[in-house]
């Protein structure tokens, strides 16, 4: 199966923080993967902003590597040369007034503009007053802002506020980049657009649900920053938020921006407190091969969790009595992220001599080898009588599709591009932003005030034991880690 590639309109996108890290690994990869695919039209601009002096040349040969490190493609490939005409480079000061007037004249009025925050989010605020005050943008221009959407509650509403005075909600593109994954977007096609699911996907036919986020990499690099944020904040309530959220809501009206965000909306705010005991903090330590996380984060003393597993109930009719086991770490055993739906076991067994049925149970992963399988039972072939057997369904996306997986767009490529187009599906509103802060602010404080450690943790593991405990009380096991 070929994938229908439907062009965007002639577009002006401003990087700022062109030369930073995201915007060679990710962005200016994932804009050339689709100005090759003929999404891109050839008119188009690409204009990056950033501290450095540089001229166009210096800029697109800086962008040349880093397509070519990041996108696969030989320096010398034509359509490598052709997307570097596009490109275009302003050196600015985000806190001064240098570079605006000369970034003014470049952006076009007739083009559809986007403007992508690639920065820190302190910069947010400089960047969108100088933004309106020199007349660049006008009601029909957008922004993207990268997380983190403030640090709690009361930074969020700053920021939204912030961007507010500049900028409509229509505006504003707060970009999540799990919410791009081509199997998150599916979870919906699966849910809404079969019959065979929705009617069971409540808590009449489901016993849980497990959504798992675990990375193998530690915090060394970045410990500085991490050590500032955790688990609970880089991870949970934003990613993980919006998994949970996808899996929970109502079905909207309509394929919608608002419609579906409102549905996610009534998701959080439907999340009961948690109770002292729903959750775990871990910490990754020391094995003596390997460093542990409090010479990673270079803060003996640090008590920040780089791992993170909770029990969340969901306080409507649909999933009253169905519990949502959330975890998430670093230096675990495997890089997995996966979405499993356990149903409930069938209230009674005919075959008694066969075994005992397993649950069904629907596994959505995410990250590696995308794709989805069914755990069903069937009869064991062969003469001797009924055995039952458990067995997937298995749908990998590069076998149902015909593809190796190579040419399937990058979140970013697919999210950038429903900004061109105006699409805000996939992109957090503000006030999702700040109800997710609503519930996850008091967890933090509970945390803050306990002066409790988080519990160790051996790198390579599953998590700490505690984690395990979490599930054995309810009867149930966590999924096993595997890549």
């Amino acid at each position: 199966m070929v994938s229908r590639v439907i062009p965007v309109d002639d577009f002006d996108l401003v990087i700022f923080g062109a030369t930073g890290d995201l915007a060679h690994r990710k962005i200016l990869p994932g804009l050339f993967r689709r100005f090759v695919a003929g999404q891109i039209p050839a008119t188009s601009r690409i204009i990056g902003a950033a501290r450095t002096e540089q001229d166009d040349h210096a800029f697109r040969d800086e962008a040349a590597r880093a397509i070519s490190e990041f996108a696969g493609v030989k320096a010398n490939d034509p359509r490598l040369a052709q997307f570097l005409d596009l490109l275009g480079y302003v050196a600015i000061d985000a806190r001064g007034e240098g570079g605006w007037t000369d970034l003014k004249a470049r952006v076009r009025d007739g083009a559809v503009q986007a403007f992508y925050f690639s920065v820190a989010p302190a910069l947010f605020g400089d960047i969108a007053e100088r933004l309106a005050n020199f007349g660049i943008v006008d009601s029909r221009s957008r922004i993207v802002v990268e997380k983190p959407f403030g640090r709690d509650l009361d930074s969020a509403r700053a920021l939204n506020a912030t961007l507010a005075r500049h900028f409509d909600e229509h505006q504003i593109y707060r970009i999540d980049h799990y919410l791009g994954k081509e199997t998150v977007q599916n979870l919906m096609a699966v849910r809404f657009a079969n019959i065979l699911f929705e009617p069971l996907w409540n808590a009449q036919f489901i016993d849980h649900v497990q959504i798992t986020v675990a990375e193998t990499v530690g915090v060394a690099g970045r410990g500085s920053y991490y050590d500032k944020s955790g688990a609970i904040r880089d991870m949970v309530q934003n990613h993980m938020m919006q998994l949970l959220c996808l899996i929970a809501m109502e079905p909207p009206y309509h394929f919608d921006p608002d419609a579906v965000r409102d549905e996610k909306l009534k998701v959080i705010r439907a999340l009961e407190p948690l109770e002292p005991g729903d959750i775990v903090r871990g910490q990754y330590q020391a094995d003596g091969r390997e460093p542990g996380y409090l010479d990673d984060s270079e803060n003996p003393e640090s008590r920040t969790e780089s791992y993170v597993a909770m029990k969340v109930r969901i306080s409507n009719w649909r999933w009253q009595g169905t519990p949502f086991y959330l975890r998430t770490g670093k230096k675990l055993r495997a890089r997995t992220s996966e979405i499993a739906i356990t149903f409930k076991e069938p209230p009674h067994s005919i075959f008694e001599d066969a075994g005992a049925p397993k649950a069904n149970e629907l596994v959505i992963r995410l990250q590696p080898n995308e794709g989805m399988n069914l755990k069903v039972m069937i009869k064991e072939p062969g003469p001797g009588g009924m055995r039952l057997v458990q067995v997937p369904l298995d749908m990998s996306f590069a076998d149902a599709l015909g593809t190796d997986g190579s040419d399937m767009p990058d979140a970013y490529e697919r999210l950038i591009m429903d900004v061109i187009r105006g699409n805000q599906t996939l992109f957090m509103r503000g006030d999702e932003v700040e109800a997710a802060w609503a519930w996850t602010d008091p967890i933090i404080d509970a945390w803050e005030d306990s002066k409790r450690l988080p519990e160790p943790y051996d790198a390579g593991s599953s998590g700490p034991e505690e984690a395990l405990r979490l599930m054995h009380r309810d009867n149930r096991r966590w999924r096993e880690i595997r890549a």
